[in-house]
């Protein structure tokens, strides 16, 4: 005669396999993330096709399936690698200018956009789209890919919401 119960081994592996799967979805949905990158818009800090390690949780605790945080605790700094949604995509850029922080532009010899320690090249649209934005609106970041040649970002599209950046690159 077969008994069709579980024995007590079988049911420990069934659940320790259950709250495995379920820390990990957890991890997943707002502490870790591995993505591929695609693109040269970041090289020579990340180069196309390589694999970044995101903490989800730099800045806060990000609504899971969307592109906002549900709690906000901190703000990206000058330098940090963010990621956020852009046309839903994730893009990864370098944060190089804080809400408050002052922009000075340039036409001559060439369109360039100066903050901090960093003189960024534009286009004459990218220019004329910024040249009388003096300051980074607060709650915003300007962000902008290491390769500025190829790169698709705030010179085009404009500043990034603070509450739309997931995450902070760890390791590349």
């Amino acid at each position: 005669m077969s008994d069709s119960k579980l024995s007590p081994v079988n049911k420990s592996i069934i659940l320790i396999t259950c709250l495995g799967l379920l820390f990990g979805l957890i991890l997943k949905l707002f502490v870790i993330e591995f993505l591929h990158v695609s693109g040269t818009s970041m090289e020579n800090a990340i180069q196309d096709r390589s694999t970044v390690a995101v903490n989800k949780l730099a800045y806060g605790l990000v609504k899971p399936f969307s592109d906002s945080l549900l709690i906000q605790w901190k703000k990206p700094a000058v330098n940090d690698i963010v990621i956020y949604l852009y046309n839903n995509k994730i893009v990864v850029k370098r944060c190089i200018a804080c809400e408050g922080q002052s922009l000075e532009y340039s036409e001559n010899p060439v369109y360039t956009l100066k903050t901090g320690d960093k003189e960024i090249p534009l286009t004459e649209n990218q220019y004329l789209r910024f040249k009388d934005i003096p300051q980074v609106p607060e709650g915003y970041i300007l962000a902008v890919g290491d390769n500025y040649g190829v790169s698709v970002d705030s010179r085009d599209y404009g500043f990034v919401s603070v509450k739309n950046v997931l995450g902070r690159v760890l390791c590349k």
